[in-house]
């Protein structure tokens, strides 16, 4: 994601020149007129003092172009991705040390140690936690040598621990990190179906009927491969 980040900042710089060439050239290959259309301008009356007169700045249409749609759908990408995407860096400050074998056996025994204690942090309600620090720096340590050389992901890690019950931390561990989701796709798509039940034209619906028609037509998957046949939904 920081690499994506990246490439869209320094397009902002130096890429307009690129995409306005590829345009012509697509431009012309479909026999059209490779020009920026100059607009009318429209000048507005304006309220003038003696304190503070307005110059109008009258843009040539390429810089119009470029000010008003290339840096604007730019920009625009450049925050969506980082406000969007920041739960993956907090994501990966608490697991990061899991994600790859290689990753983990890169770290000398102070990072490790810390890794654990923040993860520790992380996966406590009041004053329980579901590992001990200590305990799970311990058997990564010694998970370490009985992993094959092979770099393993996570679910294939979790897989080998479940073979053996040595290593109840590191087991508790890799399970949380295989079942917490790092994306908010299904809020999103949850408010989505919201808009198109939810009407001006329904606005005395119940909060029942509105959760269960958004249930149906969010896990509409689900409900298609319903049996209904042999299922009575009434007595009579």
């Amino acid at each position: 994601m920081q690499d994506l980040i990246s490439f869209f900042k320094e397009f902002r710089v130096i890429g307009f020149s690129n995409a306005v060439e590829n345009a012509k050239q697509i431009a012309i290959k479909m026999d059209i007129n490779p020009l920026f259309i100059q607009k009318r301008v429209i000048r507005r009356k304006r309220q003038f003092n003696k304190d503070h007169v307005e110059q109008d700045v009258i843009l040539s249409a390429e810089e119009s172009f470029k000010v008003n749609y290339f840096f604007y759908i730019i920009d625009h990408g450049i925050v969506s991705l980082t406000t969007r995407f920041k739960q993956y860096k907090e994501y990966e400050d608490i697991f990061g040390f899991l994600f790859t074998c290689d990753r983990l056996k890169l770290y000398d025994d102070d990072r490790l140690k810390s890794c654990c204690s923040r993860l520790k942090a992380a996966l406590k309600n009041g004053d329980q936690s579901d590992i001990d620090a200590n305990e799970l720096y311990v058997e990564l340590r010694l998970l370490n040598n009985y992993l094959p050389n092979e770099n393993m992901r996570p679910l294939d890690v979790l897989d080998f621990l479940k073979q053996d019950d040595c290593y109840p931390n590191a087991i508790i561990t890799y399970r949380v990190l295989m079942t917490i989701p790092i994306t908010v796709a299904s809020e999103e798509r949850s408010f989505s179906k919201l808009k198109l039940l939810k009407s001006y034209l329904r606005s005395k619906m119940s909060q029942e009927r509105l959760n269960g028609l958004a249930l149906i037509a969010i896990k509409n998957d689900i409900l298609e491969s319903v049996n209904y046949c042999n299922t009575p939904l009434f007595d009579i």
